[in-house]
């Protein structure tokens, strides 16, 4: 009910009058593709996408548990997290298809454990409707109740879909008989990670014309090393741009996705920046975080604050830098290095800019 609310008071703020409904799709949408390692039920479309070059994914591998009453996310759920879970890191697809009408969930499911089995793979976790924990009637969307499976993996201000076209609709509805599953395919870099989930699309207003079909959600992530292509930026270099351009922008400060807890491997850039600092005792600087435009607006600037704010934190109590020459603040993808249209560009997006200020 209160994801309905949500979408409908979206519906009567939006400045450019109606929006479409969601309507059953003739072909993908535009720049998607499967993923060779687990391609599509025949008949299907795909109706939301995103890939990332390089990220970090939790795999579930037992029933979503929940953490303590106190434990809330940012739209007021009840946190839910499974007790046993693997970490990893690669290249991540996420995929949303729209399967053809009068296919179960269960069909689908197993069809893609068919697909796995053959490629060698293995089944690490499995479970349907409630065993799989949290509430199995919510998708992604939604707050002030208990968090569903959906949202372990993404969150309704991550859909870059727009209010009721067919990906918010796929992954933002209601939804009934929830079926899932995780593996592990065998790569030659290592293994690679799959999850599955399927389940029928339960809505009766904007997205009515995907009740009672059934949507696959497939998460894909293959062994990749990061490129290691953010050098330390040296303390006298910083200087040299700063006094020229009045910034510099940095990229080797690290955050996992969506979080804003400074990684170990940024001490080196940050004892630079303290060096710079040391260098220079008159000098004052803004530390500014950016994101590229992947999630909600007013999530990545807040995400961007927080960061900018970690990096402030860290110089002034792990590496003794003055507090008083030091301000930080975010302002998300409002000003891009570069196109946020491929995952090179997003990447020379997601940076903090050291800015001098006096």
């Amino acid at each position: 009910m209160f994801s309905r609310i949500l979408m409908i008071a979206a519906l009567v703020l939006s400045a450019g009058g109606a929006l479409a409904d969601a309507t059953i799709p003739t072909k993908d949408i535009a720049n998607a593709r499967d993923n060779p390692l687990l391609k599509r039920y025949d008949g299907s479309f795909i109706v939301s996408y995103e890939r990332l070059a390089f990220t970090d994914f939790s795999v579930p591998l037992s029933k979503l548990e929940k953490t303590g009453d106190s434990d809330r996310d940012r739209m007021n759920n009840q946190v839910y997290k499974p007790i046993k879970q693997l970490e990893v890191e690669g290249a991540r697809t996420r995929i949303a298809y729209l399967l053809p009408a009068n296919r179960s969930p269960l069909e689908v499911l197993r069809n893609y454990q068919d697909v796995v089995k053959a490629a060698g793979g293995e089944v690490l976790h499995a479970c349907k409707g409630d065993d799989c924990g949290g509430d199995p009637t919510r998708s992604a969307a939604g707050g002030g109740g208990d968090m569903s499976l959906l949202m372990y993996f993404v969150t309704e201000a991550q859909i870059k879909d727009g209010d009721f076209s067919n990906g918010k609709c796929a992954m933002a509805s209601h939804l009934d008989d929830q079926r899932f599953f995780a593996a592990k395919i065998p790569q030659p870099g290592g293994d690679a990670y799959v999850t599955v989930q399927t389940y029928l699309v339960k809505d009766d207003l904007y997205c009515k014309a995907f009740n009672e079909r059934t949507v696959a959600v497939v998460h894909i992530v293959e062994p990749k090393p990061r490129e290691q292509k953010m050098v330390v930026v040296k303390a006298d270099e910083m200087a040299k741009t700063i006094g020229s351009t009045g910034r510099v922008a940095l990229y080797g400060i690290f955050f996992d996705t969506g979080k804003a807890e400074l990684k170990p491997e940024s001490a080196p850039t940050l004892q630079e920046i303290a060096g710079l600092l040391s260098s220079d005792a008159r000098l004052a600087v803004l530390i500014v975080g950016h994101t590229d435009n992947q999630g909600a607006y007013d999530y990545n600037l807040d995400l961007s604050r927080r960061r900018a704010e970690s990096v402030v934190a860290a110089l002034t109590t792990s590496f003794r830098a003055d507090p008083k020459r030091l301000r930080a603040a975010g302002v998300g993808m409002l000003a891009p290095a570069a196109s946020n249209d491929a995952d090179d560009g997003r990447a020379k997006n997601r940076r903090v800019e050291v800015v001098k200020l006096n």
